[in-house]
């Protein structure tokens, strides 16, 4: 496949960001007119059961933008809505996956390095060297980085970045290893792709403040996912070393 014809999927969970949700758009959805993959990439945000009026806006900007699908669903966590958008993306036929979050803290021009280096990586993570968000959210991502590093073993520069471009058929490899409602399912995808040693790299991104609206994770739901994911992370170190094939794109469904 030539890389002019690569199948680009972006795909961006979405809680209650009317207050960012136009901008997201307007700023992602230039990338996949770019690298439309002959007109069959998308931009795919996913509502997750919004309680504002995030996914009237998706609609309407759709109209307009055929590259641009908005799907909603019940609300399920952060986790469970980008484990939705990665089954989307594979049952559609994506060659990549590239995910970001809808709140405005990462850059649509820092994306060119990471589709210019897919053809040499299975998976080309962000790594926040600067955090706009807060001491409180670095301190959380260092603990992260440390358990894996004391639970499976790994060393990693950025574990949750939600900037990352992933090829589809990997991401298909590993997902089936996760509970459908799992939290943090990309802490476990970086950790796996490391420890099974896939093509990994690290590339420094920008990482800003929240540009609107109101974080609906704080620390106190943190702190919550956390003690429950030391819980997990010990259940899937168990069953690290078992990598099941992957599903075929039909059994997701379309």
């Amino acid at each position: 496949m030539e890389k002019k014809d690569a199948v680009l999927y972006i795909v961006i969970p979405a809680y209650n960001e009317e207050a960012n949700i136009e901008q997201c758009i307007r700023d992602w959805y230039p990338i996949v007119e770019k690298y439309n993959g002959g007109g069959k990439s998308r931009l795919v945000i996913i509502d997750d059961g919004s309680k504002d009026k995030t996914y009237a806006v998706m609609q309407e900007y759709a109209k307009s933008r055929p590259l641009f699908q908005p799907l909603t669903k019940k609300n399920g966590g952060h986790g469970h809505t980008v484990l939705f958008g990665y089954r989307y993306a594979i049952a559609q036929g994506a060659d990549y996956i590239f995910q970001t979050d809808s709140d405005g803290q990462t850059n649509p021009a820092e994306f060119v390095p990471f589709w210019e280096a897919k053809e040499s990586y299975d998976a080309i993570i962000g790594n926040r060297v600067v955090r706009g968000d807060g001491k409180d959210r670095k301190f959380v991502e260092n603990t992260v980085c440390f358990l894996l590093r004391m639970i499976f073993g790994v060393k990693v520069k950025d574990a949750n970045a939600p900037f990352r471009l992933m090829k589809a058929e990997l991401v298909n490899r590993y997902i089936q290893k996760l509970p459908e409602d799992f939290n943090i399912p990309n802490i476990m995808f970086t950790t796996y792709f490391v420890y099974h040693h896939e093509k990994v790299k690290f590339i420094p991104i920008t990482f800003k403040p929240r540009q609107g609206g109101k974080n609906s994770i704080n620390i106190r739901k943190i702190v919550k996912i956390g003690w429950k994911a030391v819980g997990d992370f010990r259940k899937l170190r168990r069953e690290i070393d078992d990598v099941p094939a992957p599903v075929s794109e039909g059994s997701y469904g379309k």
